[in-house]
């Protein structure tokens, strides 16, 4: 039986090389938003599926909540990928992450952060 390491991995590979083309063009130093909208330029370039600020519903125990999670991308409608521009990934942003895929129901997310000087990323798989 041959087994996936990940989930979506062809598809991560694309958006993380996204995502190393915008910080090797912009490099570090900028806001989050400045990052977000390079990303989906050069997505929307790579032919890569996206929804830039999509808003997901959160279910609890079959109900939808009024609440609402808003990702800054979902791409090919099973990726979420949280975008950051601090100084480390940090484990409240791992948490933030990983509620996005318990509440959404998805199996993997990207977190992606631009403020150091070399692109950093997880894979955050439920």
């Amino acid at each position: 039986m041959i087994s996936e390491e990940f989930p979506f991995k062809d598809e991560c590979y694309q958006i993380i090389g996204a995502a190393m083309e915008v910080h090797n063009e912009l490099g570090c130093g900028f806001l989050e938003a400045v990052y977000q909208e390079a990303l989906a330029i050069l997505l929307d370039e790579k032919l890569i599926l996206f929804e830039k600020e999509k808003i997901l519903e959160i279910s609890f125990r079959g109900n939808i909540l009024q609440k609402k999670f808003i990702v800054d991308f979902l791409c090919f409608n099973e990726v979420i990928v949280e975008l950051k521009a601090t100084d480390s990934i940090h484990s409240e942003h791992i948490a933030q992450t990983l509620n996005y895929l318990k509440a959404t129901k998805k199996k993997i997310a990207l977190l992606i952060n631009f403020g150091t000087t070399r692109l950093q990323y997880k894979r955050i798989i439920l």
